[in-house]
């Protein structure tokens, strides 16, 4: 789900990619650079400016790592604001703890990781040897963006929308995803070109964690869906625009980046320049409130959600319906009272319908107790764990008001 600062630090924390990787000898590693560089060149049409420089860092080094770079892009205001917002759309349990959780699974994902603040290549000295090529490639190719794209420049320009901010994610990791991917075909005599089923088998290796990887199975779903997300969903779309574009698909990606998940996740909308659209949040009697945040809530995080608390086949047939979604969260701190206000826009009245229903089902599964006042033809209404709700259906339009007070007026 997004909002001005979900996920705003996350993405600045660095790209990883959990692939294996062997320790070597700074020679090795320095010639092993300049090939993939040169393959990675002949596949893109772009040219290394300047060297890239490269360290090596232990497990620990990478831990200490990312819990600095958490408190350099964050405040502990931002993270608990963040965490508010997952919890009262019911991503995460109430006990979660957003900074350790993402450090944790950070940690454990990571192989190599290019970090473009500090335009350096780190590489793990501790993982198996299976993968390494793959994994420098990889983080090869997010330098090579780096150099003539600016990627710190790029991610910050999508912070205050987090949807859109998951949409240059996936820019950056699925062009790099692609590429690593292209160069594993190539050294086989392959390509990526004109299959899209050795496309989608690379896309799906990406989506499991296995038993290597203890904290990623573990995570809620959200946090699963959101980390593989860049690499899976963006490596296809980063093929769809290059088998459209061909070479020029590689800068045109950067220049004219997609503008939600959704362009993402069916590339003619992004094709075809389908825009978001910003419905208004419903109000409420916010006297004494303090609004800590807006932001938006986009196709891919309707999708978690349906999936979540209903099943799978739901979220893949109504999502695609979504056009546009914004929330906002109230504070009132003398009561220690948190408001959520949340509309999202459909494609017509019946996928508006079919998600009024799917999110009463949201509703009853994620409060551990709930009194329904009322449930008519356009209105859902009560109280949950957190307060009074009240959820409205008007046309091609669904809205929520959550955690009041007293009982919202009909």
């Amino acid at each position: 789900m997004a909002q001005g600062h979900r996920r705003k630090w996350a993405a600045l924390l660095l790209f990883f990619v959990g692939l294996a990787w062997a320790q070597q000898d700074s020679r090795a590693i320095f010639e092993e650079i300049g090939k993939d560089l040169g393959e990675l060149t002949e596949i893109t049409g772009l040219q290394m400016q300047h060297k890239v420089p490269f360290d090596l860092i232990t497990k620990d080094q990478v831990n200490q790592f990312l819990k600095d770079r958490v408190h350099e892009v964050t405040t502990p205001e931002d993270l608990r604001i963040e965490e508010l917002g997952l919890k009262k759309f019911g991503f995460v349990p109430q006990d979660f703890d957003l900074a350790k959780s993402t450090v944790d699974l950070l940690t454990e994902q990571a192989a190599a990781f290019y970090d473009y603040h500090k335009k350096k290549l780190y590489i793990t000295d501790w993982a198996p040897s299976g993968m390494r090529q793959a994994a420098l490639v990889h983080e090869l190719a997010h330098a090579l963006a780096d150099q003539h794209f600016r990627l710190e420049r790029f991610i910050k320009q999508g912070r205050d929308d987090d949807d859109l901010s998951m949409a240059r994610t996936a820019v950056m990791e699925g062009q790099a995803t692609w590429l690593m991917s292209e160069a594993i075909e190539r050294r086989a005599g392959q390509s990526l070109k004109g299959s899209p089923k050795a496309v989608a088998t690379m896309s799906r290796a990406m989506e499991s964690g296995g038993s290597e990887y203890p904290v990623f199975d573990a995570a809620p779903l959200y946090f699963r869906r959101t980390l593989v997300f860049p690499y899976t969903q963006g490596m296809l779309f980063q093929n769809a625009v290059y088998e459209k574009l061909d070479q020029e698909a590689f800068a045109q990606v950067f220049r004219k980046p997609p503008v939600s998940t959704q362009q993402i996740l069916h590339p003619q909308k992004y094709f075809d320049a389908v825009m978001p659209t910003r419905p208004a949040l419903p109000r409420f009697a916010n006297r004494g409130y303090k609004r800590l945040v807006t932001g938006t809530v986009g196709e891919m995080d309707h999708a978690i959600l349906i999936e979540q608390y209903l099943d799978e086949h739901r979220a893949t047939e109504l999502a695609p319906h979504w056009r546009g979604g914004v929330y906002a969260l109230h504070e009132n701190k003398r009561e220690h009272r948190v408001v959520l206000t949340y509309v999202v826009e459909w494609e017509d009245a019946d996928a508006a319908r079919q998600y009024f229903t799917a999110y009463q089902e949201v509703l009853r599964k994620k409060w551990k107790s709930i009194e329904v006042a009322s449930a008519g033809e356009g209105t859902f209404a009560g109280r949950g764990d957190d307060g009074y709700f009240v959820v409205r259906l008007d046309g091609a339009v669904v809205s929520s008001l959550e955690g009041l007070r007293d009982p919202a007026v009909n």
